[in-house]
This record gives structure tokens, C-alpha cells and sequence, in this order.
């Protein structure tokens, strides 16, 4: 994950897309704020006035109630201008940000599986949530403070220096080593917000892992080892942000302190002024009435510094996600036959990862399968079968060669029709926290009540029928409240019910005792007779229901045959097949067994 390094404004200019629809609503905003600041800068001139002009013997008593009643309707003006700039921008602001992580979703959603595998969940998790609410906070508060702090701070300094450039002068030296200060403090905290963002994302996703994985972590008893490395990571977060608080107090201090002393220099200054008769008491009570009206944004530009810092760095984070560039696109013109027969093929096809492209993980893969043909591909662990399915849809792309279905290069279809056209069942089951129903018809092209039975027949997944809702059944997240063959069962159904032309199944019935795998096996033949299917097998039995196997080796294809021609004629598949793990127990499968066993004899 590369850290982008790159100015203040140039960083922040790229927020301009977004907010460009909202600017009329963030200026009148502004406009509220900075006039609620002149406000507040007024009321100490009608002090002058009051002062100078009538607190003094024989003086009119209905000016001093004038100029109470003056200072009253400033301050509502004041308050009310205070609600207007919040009015103004509040709900364009949630606007931006909800549009800003839709627009992140929708991208990561587009972005390659070779992104995903690089990039932890918490860090994308803190990207969507995280960095964006500070965005929105920082669009509707700090950013319009910001330069209505500094506005305030320049026009009281030029008022200051009307009524008296002595005592102005005084003010303005404070603000040098501030200014210095300023600057040394834009370095450090900028980099320690970074690091603080960045862990923050870090500690989401080991949450994230920890929660997933709750069962392994309990079954293991290894609760109290993630909690160790869950404490030192939030240990160092801590740290960090302590660190922060002390970049912020230091400067906080620099620029609370330096005007007050500022203030008391003036006082002495002021008083002797009076005294030779240059300055006007009235004057000198203005001065120092506009200098508590700015010495509130003086100390309150510390806090808008660090938020502007802040809101760099989570622009400089979300824009290192959308610059990711997806690589795996649809042509401008793409294939669209009105009919596909499903024939699959590999031509010399190598395929690497990106982050190890001198080595390839498949070489010069050649592999025919006919339409309507069941191939299964077996080999050792890390032979690369894994790898041979995801070219298929896309997931990947190879690096050499092509994978075509009749006879046209994948990169030439559209993805979208080519993944409607495959459908995937992996070993490792991914679910989704929502209905059996929801999850069984993700990818159908009629999501109907028919489609939805059928793939839960083929699957033998029937149980869902028995589940406290039915296909209702709100099934948890990732499916866990489900057993592992159930799941699988849930995920064949999904690929089933999306009617592909070209089936991709990653051993997806592992889980699986051998009675019920028969049923499946016996079902896709007789509903998917037409589809081609490509299997990896880790199981004899699996193999044995295939029409032709495919041996990969060390990343090639190095046999295609029938299982028969295979096991008489090649000794590393020979061994390929005594290395397969025998039959599993489903004991779901077998406590059903007892159970209809049991009702039989009550019978």
C-alpha cells in the first residue's frame, strides 16, 4: 500500500469533484460564519462609543440602555447567523459523504481479487467508515472555520491597528513564533496522524479476523495469545495518538500563552498611552475587547490545524483506493454470441501473481473441455488447481497465453456476461449474513420459487425446508450458523440456480459424505447435462464420477484421461490418487441417517 505523499491543497483540491454540487450551501455557510465573526467584532465599538460618548458626568442614562439594546441584537444576529451556517451546511455535507463511500463501495466492488488479497478488510473498513465521517465533519465545521478563524484574526488585526498601531504592533509580534511554530507543527503531526489512521486500520482487521475466526480461536484455546497481540497493537495506537495530543498541547500552548502575555505587555503599554493623553479610554477598552474576540480563534486555530491535517490524510487514504486501477475490464466492443455451447480452453496459458511475476504459479497450461463435458483436475497440494479455476471467470488474468470459451478470448467477452455465463462454487464457502432464499438465488437469472426449489434438490440441500424460518431463515453471518456441509450445499445451489453454461467447482463437496455426494453428482448430470464442468477433486470418488481427468504437475498439465487410462498408465497419478484423503464423515448426513433410522423402528 503505497503512502502518497503530496501538499496540503493539492490533496485537499481533489475533494473539489464532490463538493462542487454542494458549494452554493458551503458558501452561504461560510458567509453565515464570517459575518457572525464581524458581528461579534462590532460589539466592542459600540463600547468605544458608549465609553467616549457617554459615561462621563451629565451623561444621557437612555444612550447606555441604546447601547445595551445594541449589544443585545448583536448578539442574537450573532446566534442566529451561528444556526444558519449549520443549516446551510449539515446536509450537504452527509450528502457528499454518502455519495463518497457509495462511489468507494461501487469501486471496490469493481477492483481485482489480486487488490483485495493485498489490502486488509480494516484498512478498506476504515477508509469507508472511518475517514469519510471525518471528511464530513471536517467539510462542515473545520474547514469553513478554518478560514473564517483567519479571516476574523486579519480584520481584528487591522481594526486593532486603527484604534492604536502601538498596541497592534505588540499583537503582531506574538504571532511570529507562532507562524514558526505553526509550520514545524504541520510537519510532525502530519505524519503522526498518518500513522495513527493506518494502525487504527490495522487494529480493525485483526478485530475483524478475531471475530471470524471465534471458533478456531476457542477450539484452540488460543483466546488469551489474540488477546496479547490485540493489546500490543492497541498499546501502540495509543502511543501514537498520545503522541499527537502532545504535538497538539505543545502548540495549543504556544498559541495560548503568546497573546496573553501579548495582553498583559499591551495593558501596561495602553495605561501609560491613556496617560499622556495618545489613546482614549474608550479606545483602549475597544482594543482589548477585540483582542478577546480573536484571542478565542488564536487558540482554536491549534484544534483547526490538526483537523485540516487530519482531513489531508484521510483524502490522501480514500484516494489511494479509487486510484487503484482494475485491471481486468471489458473490451469497447465485446463478444455477444446469441448462443454459447460452453466449450473451455487453455492455450499455453502462464499465470503469476503480481507481487511475484518471475514465478508462475501455471505454465503453459493446454486443456480442452468439450461442451457438456465433466473434467476433473487433480494434483498434489500447491500444484496450482486453485489457481486453473479463477482464469476461468476472470478473477484472474492470465499473464501468457489465452483461456477461451468457443473458441473466443475471454478478454474479448464482457465481464459481466462472462460471469453470467460461469458460475464458481468454491471449497472455502463464502455466505452472506441474509436469507437461505437471498443467497441460493444471488447470481439466478429468474430468481423464482422454481428455480430456488430445483437448485436446493440438485445441492440435497432440503434441510433448508426444516430450518426455524424455511428458506426464509435469516442464516448469520458468513453462514456460520450453518455446519460445513450445509454451507457447501448452500453455495452449489447458488452456482446451480445461476443456469451457467460453464461450471466451476473448486472440490465443493468436501464436506460431504459419499452417499449424499453420489445424489448431487447423480442430479448435476441430470439437470446440467448440457453444462461443462470443471472440478478440482480431492476425493477417489469425485475422480471416478468424471468423464476425463486432467493431471496438473508442478503448475502443467502433464495427463488427460479417463480415470481407467490414467490409473493404468501414469505413476505420478497413480500416486495423485493414493495421497487423496479418504472419505469424510458428514456428521450431519449420519445423525439424519439415526434419526430416520430411529422413526423406521417406532414405525
Amino acid at each position: 500500500m503505497a503512502k502518497t505523499q503530496s501538499s496540503f491543497f493539492t490533496s485537499i483540491s481533489r475533494l473539489y469533484p464532490h463538493v462542487r454540487p454542494i458549494m452554493p450551501q458551503l458558501l452561504m455557510g461560510l458567509i453565515c460564519a464570517l459575518l457572525a465573526s464581524l458581528v461579534a467584532l462590532t460589539i466592542p465599538q459600540v463600547l468605544r462609543v458608549l465609553i467616549n460618548e457617554t459615561l462621563h458626568a451629565g451623561g444621557a442614562t437612555t444612550a447606555v440602555w441604546i447601547s445595551a439594546g445594541v449589544v443585545l441584537v448583536l448578539g442574537v444576529a450573532e446566534a442566529g447567523l451561528v444556526s444558519l451556517r449549520r443549516y446551510f451546511v449539515i446536509k450537504p455535507a452527509t450528502t457528499v459523504e454518502t455519495r463518497m463511500r457509495v462511489s468507494l463501495y461501487d469501486h471496490l466492488q469493481d477492483l481485482t481479487v489480486s487488490f483485495h488479497d493485498r489490502w486488509g478488510s480494516g484498512q478498506l473498513l476504515s477508509r469507508a467508515m472511518s475517514d469519510l465521517n471525518f471528511l464530513r465533519r471536517w467539510m462542515a465545521f473545520g474547514a469553513i472555520m478554518l478560514v473564517v478563524t483567519s479571516l476574523t484574526v486579519i480584520i481584528g488585526i487591522a481594526v486593532m491597528f486603527a484604534m492604536s498601531w502601538q498596541l497592534a504592533l505588540i499583537f503582531l509580534a506574538a504571532a511570529i513564533p507562532i507562524m514558526i511554530n505553526a509550520f514545524r507543527f504541520r510537519t510532525r503531526f502530519s505524519k503522526v496522524a498518518r500513522l495513527s489512521q493506518d494502525q487504527a486500520g490495522d487494529l480493525a482487521t485483526t478485530v475483524e479476523e478475531s471475530v471470524h475466526g471465534i471458533r478456531v480461536l476457542k477450539a484452540f484455546g488460543r483466546g488469551r495469545e489474540a488477546l496479547e497481540n490485540f493489546n500490543e497493537q492497541a498499546e501502540e495506537l495509543r502511543q501514537t495518538e498520545i503522541l499527537k495530543a502532545k504535538h497538539l498541547a505543545t502548540f495549543t500552548m504556544v498559541v495560548t500563552l503568546l497573546p496573553e502575555l501579548a495582553l498583559g505587555t499591551g495593558l501596561v503599554t495602553g495605561v501609560l498611552l491613556v496617560a499622556d493623553g495618545s489613546l482614549s479610554i474608550g479606545a483602549l477598552v475597544a482594543f482589548f475587547a477585540t483582542a478577546a474576540v480573536i484571542a478565542t480563534p488564536v487558540e482554536f486555530c491549534g484544534m483547526l490545524l490538526a483537523m485540516a491535517l487530519t482531513a489531508k490524510t484521510a483524502v490522501d487514504r480514500h484516494f489511494e483506493v479509487m486510484d487503484s486501477v482494475n485491471t481486468i475490464t471489458s473490451p469497447e466492443n465485446p463478444v455477444r454470441p446469441a448462443e454459447l455451447r460452453g466449450a473451455l480452453s487453455f492455450n499455453n496459458a502462464t499465470f503469476a501473481y503480481e507481487d511475484a511475476p518471475d514465478k508462475p504459479i501455471l505454465k503453459d497450461i493446454n486443456l480442452e473441455v468439450k461442451p457438456g463435458e465433466t473434467m476433473a483436475l487433480v494434483g498434489i497440494t500447491g500444484s496450482g488447481k486453485s489457481a486453473l479455476l479463477q482464469l476461468v471467470p476472470r478473477l484472474y488474468e492470465v499473464t501468457e497465453g489465452s483461456v477461451t470459451i468457443d473458441g473466443v478470448d475471454l478478454r474479448e467477452y464482457d465481464v459481466g456476461h462472462l460471469r453470467k455465463v460461469v458460475a464458481v462454487a468454491f471449497e472455502d464457502t463464502t455466505l452472506f449474513s441474509s436469507s437461505v432464499r437471498d443467497n441460493v438465488l444471488l447470481g439466478a437469472p429468474e430468481p423464482t420459487d422454481e428455480a430456488l426449489d430445483e437448485a436446493l434438490d440438485v445441492a440435497q440441500a432440503q434441510f433448508a425446508y426444516a430450518l426455524p424460518d424455511g428458506v426464509e431463515t435469516l442464516i448469520g453471518e458468513e453462514g456460520l450458523s450453518l455446519s460445513g456441509g450445509q454451507r457447501q450445499r448452500i453455495a452449489l445451489a447458488r452456482a446451480i440456480a445461476a443456469k451457467p453454461r460453464v461450471l466451476v467447482l473448486d472440490d465443493p463437496l468436501s464436506a460431504l459424505d459419499v452417499n449424499t455426494e453420489e445424489l448431487v453428482e447423480a442430479r448435476l448430470r441430470e439437470v446440467l447435462a448440457d453444462t461443462t464442468t470443471l472440478i478440482v477433486a480431492h476425493r477417489p470418488s469425485t475422480v471416478a464420477l468424471a468423464d476425463r481427468v486432467a493431471l496438473l504437475e508442478d503448475g502443467r498439465i502433464t495427463a488427460v484421461g479417463t480415470h481407467s487410462e490414467l490409473l493404468a498408465g501414469n505413476p505420478h497419478y497413480r500416486y495423485v490418487i493414493a495421497s487423496l484423503e479418504t472419505e469424510p464423515r458428514d456428521l450431519d448426513s449420519e445423525l439424519s441417517d439415526l434419526d430416520d433410522e430411529a422413526e423406521d423402528a417406532i414405525r
